[in-house]
């Protein structure tokens, strides 16, 4: 059985953020797999020690995202692949053309099961994967908290639902992101780590995909900036009534939201 897991290398959570100029500073900044990517990494390994196959890491970014690619062959993950973007561009944050990147890789490996996390930590989006499997034409289901095999081509799986529960049949092949309760993952061993640093990584350049590959993102990111300081909270005088009638005046004339 063929098992991909997508990952990303983002910021440690841990990691202050400084924007120069609009910028985030990278500076001595530590990166990690994407947390709800460790889930992906660990539900898959689960998989491969129940029931057999190989675990293939796939990644799309700079040079440095191959730390992450080797840890997750630390983990216990047989190949990873890195995509890396057009010569100049660095990485992009543009989930059109990333899925694109990915789909093309997947769409020749015809893998059986596929694993991401729900999003990333930097971006947020939640896009990636469900816009891979959708390229792909292949079922998903994000947020899962549970995955069980049911059959030879099927399996059942309990997603997050706003606090609640769903239960699903799905038919493989199938893509799933990973919510966070759906497993405790594993930390890389010495022996794994050192294995790891002989383990190939096949590097691929996105201008070398096939046709169908998007090399121009849809969107454009202008500026970040971090949020507006927060205020100091004003009490509001006068009975029940009268707060009610100030508050909806504030809330209309100076926060702007009614």
């Amino acid at each position: 059985m063929s098992i991909f897991v997508l990952i990303k290398q983002t910021f440690d959570t841990e990691e202050k953020v400084v924007l120069t100029d609009g910028v985030l500073s990278e500076d001595g900044v530590k990166w990690v797999i994407n947390p709800y990517d460790e889930y992906a990494l660990e539900e898959a390994m689960r998989w491969k020690e129940a029931h057999g196959g190989t675990v293939t890491v796939l990644t799309a970014g700079p040079e440095r995202s191959q730390e992450a690619l080797r840890t997750a062959l630390a983990m216990g993950a047989d190949d990873a692949i890195h995509i890396v973007p057009p010569e100049g561009r660095g990485t992009s944050d543009d989930e059109y053309i990333v899925s694109s990147w990915i789909a093309s890789i997947l769409q020749e490996q015809q893998p059986d099961i596929i694993f991401g996390g729900h999003f990333s930590v930097d971006q947020g989006s939640a896009q990636v994967a469900v816009r891979v499997a959708t390229l792909l034409n292949m079922p998903h289901v994000s947020a899962i908290t549970g995955l069980e095999r049911t059959g030879d081509s099927f399996v059942q799986v309990q997603r997050d639902a706003e606090g609640n529960a769903e239960l699903l049949d799905v038919s493989l092949p199938a893509l799933f992101t990973a919510q966070q309760g759906l497993n405790e993952p594993r930390y890389p061993s010495l022996p794994g780590i050192m294995k790891a640093k002989r383990k190939p990584i096949r590097v691929v350049s996105a201008a070398e995909l096939s046709q169908e590959a998007a090399l121009e993102p849809r969107t454009e990111r202008l500026a970040l900036e971090p949020p507006p300081p927060r205020q100091a909270g004003r009490m509001i005088a006068g009975d029940a009534a009268a707060q009610v009638q100030e508050l909806i005046r504030l809330l209309h004339e100076e926060a702007k939201c009614l």
